[in-house]
Protein backbone atom coordinates (compact mmCIF):
# COMPACT_ATOMS: atom_id res chain seq x y z
CA UNK A 1 0.00 0.00 0.00
CA UNK A 2 2.91 2.37 0.72
CA UNK A 3 4.29 1.77 -2.77
CA UNK A 4 0.86 2.44 -4.26
CA UNK A 5 0.67 5.70 -2.29
CA UNK A 6 3.92 6.80 -3.94
CA UNK A 7 2.54 5.80 -7.33
CA UNK A 8 -0.65 7.72 -6.57
CA UNK A 9 1.33 10.83 -5.62
CA UNK A 10 3.28 10.56 -8.88
CA UNK A 11 0.05 10.18 -10.87
CA UNK A 12 -1.56 13.07 -9.05
CA UNK A 13 1.42 15.31 -9.67
CA UNK A 14 0.99 15.22 -13.46
CA UNK A 15 -0.27 18.77 -14.22
CA UNK A 16 -2.72 17.99 -16.99
CA UNK A 17 -4.11 21.52 -16.94
CA UNK A 18 -0.65 22.94 -17.62
CA UNK A 19 0.03 20.39 -20.37
CA UNK A 20 -3.32 20.95 -22.10
CA UNK A 21 -2.89 24.71 -22.00
CA UNK A 22 0.69 24.50 -23.25
CA UNK A 23 -0.43 22.34 -26.17
CA UNK A 24 -2.91 25.11 -27.02
CA UNK A 25 -0.27 27.84 -26.78
CA UNK A 26 -1.23 29.15 -23.33
CA UNK A 27 0.44 29.39 -19.93
CA UNK A 28 -2.41 28.51 -17.57
CA UNK A 29 -0.32 29.58 -14.57
CA UNK A 30 -0.39 33.16 -15.89
CA UNK A 31 -3.95 33.41 -17.20
CA UNK A 32 -7.38 33.57 -15.65
CA UNK A 33 -7.17 32.70 -11.96
CA UNK A 34 -3.66 31.28 -12.56
CA UNK A 35 -4.83 27.91 -11.33
CA UNK A 36 -4.08 24.73 -13.33
CA UNK A 37 -7.41 23.12 -12.45
CA UNK A 38 -10.27 22.24 -14.76
CA UNK A 39 -12.35 25.33 -13.97
CA UNK A 40 -9.63 27.75 -15.04
CA UNK A 41 -8.71 25.62 -18.05
CA UNK A 42 -12.34 25.77 -19.17
CA UNK A 43 -12.46 29.51 -18.58
CA UNK A 44 -9.28 30.20 -20.57
CA UNK A 45 -9.43 27.55 -23.31
CA UNK A 46 -13.11 26.70 -23.59
CA UNK A 47 -15.55 24.30 -22.01
CA UNK A 48 -14.48 21.13 -23.83
CA UNK A 49 -10.88 21.56 -22.68
CA UNK A 50 -12.11 22.12 -19.15
CA UNK A 51 -14.09 18.87 -19.32
CA UNK A 52 -11.02 17.05 -20.65
CA UNK A 53 -8.89 18.41 -17.82
CA UNK A 54 -11.54 17.40 -15.25
CA UNK A 55 -11.71 13.86 -16.65
CA UNK A 56 -7.93 13.43 -16.59
CA UNK A 57 -7.63 14.88 -13.09
CA UNK A 58 -10.44 12.55 -11.96
CA UNK A 59 -8.74 9.50 -13.46
CA UNK A 60 -5.35 10.18 -11.90
CA UNK A 61 -7.07 9.76 -8.55
CA UNK A 62 -9.39 6.91 -9.54
CA UNK A 63 -6.92 4.58 -11.27
CA UNK A 64 -4.29 4.03 -8.53
CA UNK A 65 -6.95 3.67 -5.82
CA UNK A 66 -8.95 1.20 -7.91
CA UNK A 67 -5.84 -0.86 -8.65
CA UNK A 68 -4.86 -0.96 -4.97
CA UNK A 69 -8.37 -1.94 -3.91
CA UNK A 70 -8.55 -4.71 -6.49
CA UNK A 71 -5.14 -6.11 -5.57
CA UNK A 72 -6.00 -6.11 -1.86
CA UNK A 73 -9.45 -7.61 -2.56
CA UNK A 74 -11.19 -4.65 -0.96
CA UNK A 75 -13.31 -3.63 -3.94
CA UNK A 76 -17.01 -4.09 -3.27
CA UNK A 77 -16.65 -4.78 0.45
CA UNK A 78 -18.58 -2.60 2.94
CA UNK A 79 -16.56 -0.59 5.43
CA UNK A 80 -17.60 -2.83 8.33
CA UNK A 81 -15.75 -5.74 6.68
CA UNK A 82 -12.49 -3.80 6.25
CA UNK A 83 -10.06 -3.52 9.16
CA UNK A 84 -9.51 0.07 10.36
CA UNK A 85 -5.81 0.07 9.43
CA UNK A 86 -6.69 -1.14 5.93
CA UNK A 87 -9.30 1.60 5.60
CA UNK A 88 -6.64 4.16 6.48
CA UNK A 89 -4.19 2.59 4.02
CA UNK A 90 -6.70 2.53 1.16
CA UNK A 91 -7.94 6.07 1.62
CA UNK A 92 -4.34 7.27 2.10
CA UNK A 93 -3.73 6.36 -1.54
CA UNK A 94 -6.54 8.70 -2.58
CA UNK A 95 -5.07 11.37 -0.31
CA UNK A 96 -1.64 10.89 -1.89
CA UNK A 97 -3.07 11.47 -5.37
CA UNK A 98 -4.80 14.64 -4.17
CA UNK A 99 -1.63 15.93 -2.50
CA UNK A 100 0.32 15.26 -5.69
CA UNK A 101 -2.22 17.37 -7.58
CA UNK A 102 -2.20 20.18 -5.03
CA UNK A 103 1.58 20.30 -4.58
CA UNK A 104 3.02 19.09 -7.87
CA UNK A 105 6.85 19.06 -7.96
CA UNK A 106 6.64 19.65 -11.72
CA UNK A 107 5.25 23.16 -11.19
CA UNK A 108 7.22 24.20 -8.11
CA UNK A 109 4.89 22.45 -5.66
CA UNK A 110 1.88 24.43 -6.80
CA UNK A 111 -1.30 22.92 -8.15
CA UNK A 112 -5.06 22.87 -8.35
CA UNK A 113 -7.69 22.72 -5.63
CA UNK A 114 -7.80 18.92 -5.70
CA UNK A 115 -11.55 18.49 -6.12
CA UNK A 116 -11.57 16.35 -9.28
CA UNK A 117 -8.64 14.22 -8.14
CA UNK A 118 -9.93 13.47 -4.65
CA UNK A 119 -13.42 12.77 -5.99
CA UNK A 120 -11.83 10.35 -8.45
CA UNK A 121 -9.79 8.65 -5.74
CA UNK A 122 -12.67 8.37 -3.29
CA UNK A 123 -15.03 7.11 -6.01
CA UNK A 124 -12.76 4.07 -6.35
CA UNK A 125 -13.31 3.14 -2.68
CA UNK A 126 -16.47 1.30 -3.63
CA UNK A 127 -19.05 1.20 -2.14
CA UNK A 128 -17.99 2.55 1.27
CA UNK A 129 -17.05 6.00 -0.04
CA UNK A 130 -17.95 5.73 -3.72
CA UNK A 131 -21.69 5.88 -3.06
CA UNK A 132 -21.38 8.95 -0.77
CA UNK A 133 -19.24 10.58 -3.48
CA UNK A 134 -22.14 10.18 -5.92
CA UNK A 135 -24.40 11.95 -3.43
CA UNK A 136 -21.83 14.72 -2.93
CA UNK A 137 -21.45 15.07 -6.70
CA UNK A 138 -25.22 15.40 -7.10
CA UNK A 139 -25.16 18.16 -4.49
CA UNK A 140 -22.23 19.82 -6.28
CA UNK A 141 -24.08 19.73 -9.60
CA UNK A 142 -27.25 21.22 -8.12
CA UNK A 143 -25.31 24.05 -6.49
CA UNK A 144 -23.38 24.78 -9.70
CA UNK A 145 -26.61 24.97 -11.68
CA UNK A 146 -28.31 27.17 -9.09
CA UNK A 147 -25.47 29.49 -8.05
CA UNK A 148 -23.06 29.11 -11.03
CA UNK A 149 -20.20 29.21 -8.49
CA UNK A 150 -17.95 26.16 -8.93
CA UNK A 151 -15.89 27.12 -5.89
CA UNK A 152 -18.90 27.37 -3.59
CA UNK A 153 -20.32 24.07 -4.84
CA UNK A 154 -16.95 22.36 -4.37
CA UNK A 155 -16.57 23.54 -0.78
CA UNK A 156 -20.10 22.53 0.18
CA UNK A 157 -19.66 19.10 -1.44
CA UNK A 158 -16.33 18.62 0.35
CA UNK A 159 -17.98 19.46 3.68
CA UNK A 160 -20.95 17.19 2.98
CA UNK A 161 -18.91 14.14 1.94
CA UNK A 162 -17.83 12.96 5.43
CA UNK A 163 -21.42 13.32 6.63
CA UNK A 164 -22.69 11.28 3.69
CA UNK A 165 -19.97 8.68 4.32
CA UNK A 166 -20.98 8.42 7.96
CA UNK A 167 -24.69 8.03 7.19
CA UNK A 168 -24.16 5.54 4.35
CA UNK A 169 -21.89 3.25 6.37
CA UNK A 170 -23.86 3.47 9.62
CA UNK A 171 -26.65 1.29 8.23
CA UNK A 172 -26.43 -2.33 9.42
CA UNK A 173 -28.78 -5.31 9.62
CA UNK A 174 -29.03 -4.72 13.36
CA UNK A 175 -29.76 -1.02 13.08
CA UNK A 176 -27.36 1.90 13.12
CA UNK A 177 -23.70 1.70 14.12
CA UNK A 178 -21.10 4.43 13.72
CA UNK A 179 -18.06 2.25 14.46
CA UNK A 180 -17.34 0.51 11.16
CA UNK A 181 -16.32 3.45 8.98
CA UNK A 182 -14.79 5.91 11.44
CA UNK A 183 -11.35 5.84 9.71
CA UNK A 184 -12.89 6.76 6.36
CA UNK A 185 -15.10 9.41 7.91
CA UNK A 186 -12.15 10.93 9.80
CA UNK A 187 -9.88 11.08 6.76
CA UNK A 188 -12.70 12.39 4.55
CA UNK A 189 -13.25 15.20 7.03
CA UNK A 190 -9.54 16.06 6.98
CA UNK A 191 -9.41 15.99 3.18
CA UNK A 192 -12.54 18.12 2.98
CA UNK A 193 -10.95 20.66 5.30
CA UNK A 194 -7.85 20.73 3.08
CA UNK A 195 -9.97 21.30 -0.03
CA UNK A 196 -11.75 24.19 1.69
CA UNK A 197 -8.39 25.63 2.82
CA UNK A 198 -7.16 25.55 -0.78
CA UNK A 199 -10.23 27.63 -1.68
CA UNK A 200 -9.40 30.44 0.77
CA UNK A 201 -8.80 32.93 -2.05
CA UNK A 202 -12.19 31.96 -3.51
CA UNK A 203 -13.79 32.52 -0.11
CA UNK A 204 -12.34 36.03 -0.05
CA UNK A 205 -13.70 36.74 -3.54
CA UNK A 206 -17.11 35.31 -2.65
CA UNK A 207 -17.31 37.60 0.36
CA UNK A 208 -16.23 40.56 -1.77
CA UNK A 209 -18.67 39.68 -4.56
CA UNK A 210 -15.89 39.35 -7.14
CA UNK A 211 -15.84 35.57 -7.62
CA UNK A 212 -16.29 34.44 -11.23
CA UNK A 213 -19.48 32.62 -12.15
CA UNK A 214 -19.83 30.01 -14.85
CA UNK A 215 -20.91 31.66 -18.07
CA UNK A 216 -20.84 35.19 -16.72
CA UNK A 217 -19.02 37.95 -14.91
CA UNK A 218 -18.39 38.15 -11.22
CA UNK A 219 -21.33 39.22 -9.13
CA UNK A 220 -21.51 42.96 -8.76
CA UNK A 221 -19.64 43.77 -11.97
CA UNK A 222 -21.32 45.66 -14.82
Amino acid sequence: MFLMALVAFACGSVPFGVLIARARGHDIMQEGSRNPGATNVGRVLGRRWGFLCFALDFLKGFVPVAIAGTQAELWGRPAAEIAPWMQFAWIAIAAAAMLGHMFSPWIRFKGGKGVATIFGGLSAIWPAVGVPVLAAFALWLILVLVSRYVSLASMVAAAALPIATLVWNARTDEGWSFEGAWPMVTVNAALGALVIWKHRSNIARLRAGTENRIGGRAAGTP
